[in-house]
Formats: C-alpha cells, sequence, structure tokens
C-alpha cells in the first residue's frame, strides 16, 4: 500500500508548453538508481534532499526506491518536503516504486516520464549518474536551448564527477557544435547550498 496518493497519469495530461514559473517551489533531480563506488555520492544526495525540505521545496524524481534516487527521496520526506514520483510501468512491475511518497504517478513510457517530471517542476539538478542520468540531463538542456522552457538547470559536481562532461561540453563550443549563449543554461556547483542559492536567484532568461 502506498504511503502518498497514487496516480495513473497519460503523456496528453502533461503536454503543452513549458514555462518559466515566477518562483521556484518544486525542483526535479535526475540521480543515478545506483549509489555509486564512493560515499561521497550518497552523502550529496542525502544533503540535497534534506536541503529542498529546509528550503520549503518540493521534489520531483524517477519514483524509485533504489540507489540515490531512494536516498534523496527519504531525505527530503523525512526535512518535510512533498515528494513527486514518476515511474514507467515496466519499472513498477519490477518493483521499484517507492512506497512511502506524496504521490506516485505510473506512466506507460519513459518518455511520458520525463515529460511530466518536467512539466511538474520549476528547476532542474543533476546529481551523479549515468546513461539515464545523463540523457536526462540533455533532454532538459536541449529543451532549454529551443527555448521550450526557461527554467534554471543546475549540476551537482560531487567530488568533480562532471568536470570531463563540463571540459566536453567548452570543447563543443569551442568546436562550434554548442552556441555560446547556451552556456548560461547550466549552473555547476560542487555544494548543495551554492547550487540551490544560484538555481532560486536565476532570473528567466527573455525570450
Amino acid at each position: 500500500m502506498l504511503g502518498g496518493a497514487f496516480v495513473r497519469t497519460s503523456i496528453r495530461e502533461a503536454r503543452g508548453k513549458l514555462q518559466c514559473a515566477p518562483m521556484i517551489r518544486s525542483v526535479c533531480v535526475f540521480m543515478g538508481s545506483n549509489a555509486g563506488a564512493d560515499p561521497i555520492y550518497r552523502d550529496a544526495a542525502l544533503d540535497l534532499g534534506t536541503a529542498l525540505g529546509h528550503r520549503g521545496l518540493d521534489l520531483v524524481f524517477g519514483g524509485s526506491h533504489v540507489g540515490l534516487m531512494g536516498k534523496v527521496a527519504n531525505a527530503a520526506l523525512a526535512a518535510g518536503s512533498s515528494v513527486v514520483g514518476v515511474l514507467p510501468q515496466v519499472l513498477s512491475d519490477r518493483e521499484l516504486a517507492h512506497e512511502s511518497l506524496t504521490e506516485l504517478h505510473i506512466v506507460d513510457t519513459m518518455h511520458d516520464r520525463k515529460a511530466l517530471m518536467a512539466e511538474r517542476a520549476d528547476a532542474f539538478i543533476t546529481l551523479p549518474g549515468g546513461l539515464g542520468t545523463l540523457e536526462e540531463t540533455f533532454e532538459v538542456l536541449t529543451w532549454g536551448q529551443l527555448d521550450i522552457h526557461r527554467k534554471p538547470c543546475g549540476i551537482l559536481n560531487v567530488g568533480g564527477y562532471y568536470d570531463g562532461l563540463v571540459s566536453f561540453l567548452e570543447h563543443a563550443g569551442q568546436q562550434g557544435f554548442v552556441r555560446p549563449q547556451s552556456s548560461p543554461l547550466m549552473i555547476v556547483e560542487g555544494e548543495v547550498e551554492t547550487l540551490l542559492d544560484r538555481l532560486t536567484a536565476a532570473t528567466p532568461r527573455s525570450s
């Protein structure tokens, strides 16, 4: 039995142009379904969840109880956040759903999952993760570049985990594949509080 509301959501309910919010009330966090090899990743996930709760911010995430996803969700719940999970049916069938969320939405596909998470969030943060985390991050960055949304996007660069990614994007810009105006789309910080300060202070980009 789920501790919060269980909702089946279709992609039609999540569609529509994503706009910038007048202020940040909820943060979507992309992260690994594994905990990683170094305990600093787990600690960062716990710190982020706790900080969201202390700031009165809601958490939107992928809905699973495993890896960093479960750590962030549990910490946010303990600190008083409302936590919204979005899980595709295929992962729900594998009994990966977090059972104590404020809301759990079961959707048909991974595409539906990303669309609903983006629709429910006012900002995005990426924690360490693998291919799925990178795919989610690049999608919201691409949407921002195309002006589909104007929501701030942050990367929590725990222990320099994303140093190589930042260097790659700089290289891509130098080679003419990433426009210079895309650089402000991504806020990179190594500390939770500093990243949240910058995200909440971010001024929405003009059209």
